[in-house]
């Protein structure tokens, strides 16, 4: 049970990449988060977010014994938020437009990730699942809304005039 902890923690698998494994995670989230799109069925996006939150504090406890407090490999937490980006996005029809959608929702995340502003350090800081999950919830919250934003301004730009 140990070892499929750890496997659904480290996004399966997407964890254990040597250099920026929140990158790596957020990476393979977003190429998942390419299908559930294409899907074309917007309710898939929130079941994303809900059931990557979940995983993540299912397992979070067992990644930390291992791993060590907020450990790097564990980027479940990532899919989370970078799924919680385009919760209400749907693509336009045109393959490259959609690409540019996901690969900006990609760079706004880990703008935010990373950067951690606007109380996102202060979030994290709770500790445990909850503060793992939630900063990159609150991440992906304001990735979102820039990501609309700029949908919003410019919809000619991404396939939607």
């Amino acid at each position: 049970m140990k070892r499929l902890e750890l496997f659904i923690g480290s996004g399966f698998g997407s964890g254990y990449f040597p250099v920026a494994p929140g990158t790596a995670g957020s990476l393979v989230a977003t190429v998942f988060m390419f299908f559930v799109i294409s899907g074309g069925e917007l309710i898939g996006t929130p079941i994303v977010v809900v059931l990557a939150s979940i995983l993540t504090l299912a397992v979070s406890k067992t990644c930390e014994q291992e791993w060590g407090e907020d450990p790097g490999k564990l980027v479940m937490d990532e899919f989370a938020g970078q799924a919680l980006v385009f919760i209400t996005i749907s693509f336009s029809g045109d393959l490259q437009k959609d690409i540019l959608i996901l690969g900006l929702g990609f760079i706004l995340f880990r703008i935010f990730d990373i950067w951690k502003p606007l109380g996102i350090n202060r979030v994290q800081k709770i500790g445990g699942g909850s503060g793992i999950l939630l900063d990159d919830l609150l991440a992906g919250f304001y990735a979102f809304i820039c990501l609309k934003s700029v949908i919003f301004a410019f919809p000619e730009f991404f396939g939607f005039a």
